[in-house]
């Protein structure tokens, strides 16, 4: 039980970005985080404009990150942020999450983890040397009934898992509207921004860690065809993947951003022995379950029969849409609740464990890297290195 509210300060997600604002609402959704101090854009003018219309107090609405970090570490531990979350764009991840945890700061960070895998494996060793929590917002593992798949597998409910089918299309980049003042696009398609890769560092990563998640399994070998479908784009805006597992299952993997009329139809189907399970995010309250010799059953947010994981995650009654946003602040809730139990000298239970760390963002680059290694090369299958 937490005795008090945790005190954040966030870098980045100020006017203009959409990324912020869903954070600070995830955020301040259980009562458990306040947003103390913020640095919330590189340009320090817009940054103390922001804080300014969030009604940050003046001592401690920052220019930059560093002038922030510095000023909280030396305050009085009553007073100073317990945590900062980082919403910059990809580029901006590492330096600011690294002087966090030198501070003695816990992170939450958005995904990707870093602008590269190098960066990451420097992240999550000094996560290790430190003892201190990192939190990466892989929303969608944080819905009710993506919990209660992946228990439902560790279960063993539906023998062993033999292929695993995720896809995430989105259409809002079938134009090349990067070059049309769409500032979201802009930087998600520049490289020295975004990294090595467009619609698999973005959204690809977010099925790649949803399939492993609920399956219980790790990607172990890729054959990538990525493709770049808007004339004179920079990164890939198209993909298709064939996976292998670790313990030898296949699977497919579809990202795409040029799938035009598609919002984000994230969705994922698990095949065991002697059953299976289907969940799509625009539908996420409903689980499909699916039997070999019986008959398929929908299993609903919000009722008794669920696991504990399920229930710690659902907030309202059955038959009451849970979204996004609810997804998003189960991931703080789960890490404020960790982080609160530490601070007390608690033990934190395994439902308040479970979200991504450090270790999934470690996953997520080589994903990301490894896709992009696959893509270049003529070879059938690409070994998952990290």
């Amino acid at each position: 039980m937490a005795v008090r509210k945790l005190r954040m300060g966030m870098i980045g997600g100020g006017k203009n970005a959409f990324i912020g604002a869903i954070h600070r609402i995830a955020a301040n959704m259980d009562g458990l985080i306040e947003l103390s101090c913020g640095a919330l854009s590189s340009n320090p003018e817009t940054a103390r404009a922001s804080g300014k219309d969030l009604f940050i107090p003046e001592d401690r609405n920052y220019g930059t990150y560093k002038e922030m970090i510095e000023a909280e570490y030396k305050l009085p531990a009553d007073r100073r942020m317990h945590f900062v979350s980082i919403v910059t764009p990809n580029f901006a991840h590492f330096e600011p999450a690294m002087m966090a945890l030198e501070h003695g700061f816990h992170v939450v960070i958005d995904k990707p983890m870093t602008l590269t895998l190098e960066e990451a494996k420097k992240l999550n060793t000094k996560v290790k040397e430190t003892g201190l929590l990192l939190c990466l917002t892989h929303t969608y593992s944080g819905y009710p009934m993506v919990k209660q798949a992946r228990q439902m597998v560790k279960e063993g409910k539906f023998g062993e898992i033999r292929k695993v089918c995720v896809e995430y299309p989105q259409g809002w980049l079938s134009l090349p509207t990067e070059r049309e003042g769409n500032q979201q696009a802009a930087w998600r398609t520049d490289p020295s921004k975004s990294g090595k890769s467009g619609c698999m560092g973005d959204i690809g990563t977010h099925a790649a860690q949803l399939a492993e998640y609920i399956s219980g399994l790790e990607i172990t070998k890729i054959c990538a065809d990525l493709n770049r479908v808007v004339d004179g784009r920079l990164l890939d805006d198209d993909g298709n993947l064939l996976l292998k597992f670790n313990n030898g299952a296949n699977g497919i993997l579809m990202a795409s951003q040029i799938a035009a009329g598609e919002e984000n139809a994230l969705t994922i189907k698990v095949y065991g022995e002697i059953g299976s399970l289907e969940w799509h995010q625009e539908e996420p309250n409903t689980l499909k379950v699916k039997w070999l010799d019986a008959p398929a059953q929908l299993y609903r947010t919000g009722n008794g029969y669920l696991s504990s994981f399920a229930q710690h995650n659902s907030r309202t009654p059955s038959g009451h849409p849970e979204g996004y946003l609810e997804a998003f602040a189960n991931i703080y809730r789960n890490f404020a609740l960790t982080l609160s139990a530490v601070l007390e000298g608690d033990l934190p239970t395994k439902e308040m464990l479970d979200f991504p760390n450090a270790t999934d963002g470690v996953r997520g680059m080589a994903f990301i890297e490894n896709v992009v290694a696959s893509g270049q090369s003529d070879q059938k299958w690409y070994d998952f290195k990290i």
